[in-house]
């Protein structure tokens, strides 16, 4: 996963986002936060950069304090390919198994990827 810190791609990712709304609502807060100075500490990730399949956002991961915390480590997703999806839930750094947290996201699809790599892992999902 790439994180955007250019202001120059943050600003292309908000206009692609827009176009898709309301399903990218819960990314393109986040996205338009910090392409505006960033306060609240979050970061964004893609898989692919212009081209992406997935966005994610997420608080970013020095500023964690409580790994049990799921309020805090909470993760907002926008995808174009639900393979992207269970890509990213089951094999890459950028969702870390190690804490809980919540995802949010829009999409049809989002709740079956999500129980489909936790009963695979073993894990409990609420």
């Amino acid at each position: 996963m790439l994180i955007l810190r250019c202001p120059a791609q943050l600003q292309l990712l908000e206009e692609t986002l827009r176009k898709s709304l309301p399903t990218t609502l819960p990314v393109l807060g986040t996205v338009m936060t910090v392409a505006r100075g960033n306060p609240a500490s979050h970061e964004v990730l893609v898989d692919s950069w212009p081209h992406f399949s997935i966005v994610l956002t997420r608080l970013r991961p020095e500023e964690h304090r409580d790994p049990r915390d799921y309020y805090t480590n909470q993760l907002s997703v926008f995808y174009r390919d639900k393979g992207a999806l269970q890509a990213l839930l089951e094999g890459t750094e950028a969702v870390s198994q190690e804490r809980a947290f919540q995802i949010l996201g829009m999409q049809d699809g989002l709740d079956e990827a999500v129980q489909e790599v936790a009963s695979a892992r073993g894990l409990m999902v609420e």
